[in-house]
Parts: C-alpha cells; structure tokens; sequence
C-alpha cells in the first residue's frame, strides 16, 4: 500500500497483482526433434568451415 498526500488528505492506493505462472511441458518426441535439429546444424557449420579451409586456405601454404 502506497499513501498519496494531497493537502491534508491521504489517499490510500492498493495494488492488486494477478500472476498466473503456466508451465508448457515439451514431450519427449518434440524435445529429441528439437535437439536432433540443433546437433544436425552445428554439424552442417563444421563440415562448412571444414570444406572452406581445406579448399581455400589450405592450398595457399
């Protein structure tokens, strides 16, 4: 509660909060896809820099 002076007068303000806390539980199929997803990228950016290096750069030395 927060008191507001005006004059001689206090005015009482009340603040009322409603928090509703939701929890999505993922499934395990939606998990392993997400993963598999996520491992399957960087994987596809490893053997990119791994390609350019060995095309472009290493020929150079």
């Amino acid at each position: 509660m927060a008191g507001l002076t005006s004059g001689n007068e206090v005015f009482e303000v009340e603040e009322k909060r409603n928090v509703e806390v939701r929890k999505e539980e993922h499934s395990d199929s939606s998990r392993v896809g997400s993963t598999f997803i996520k491992y399957a990228a960087y994987l596809v950016i490893f053997f990119g820099v791994l390609w350019f290096l060995i095309n472009y750069i290493l020929p150079k030395f």
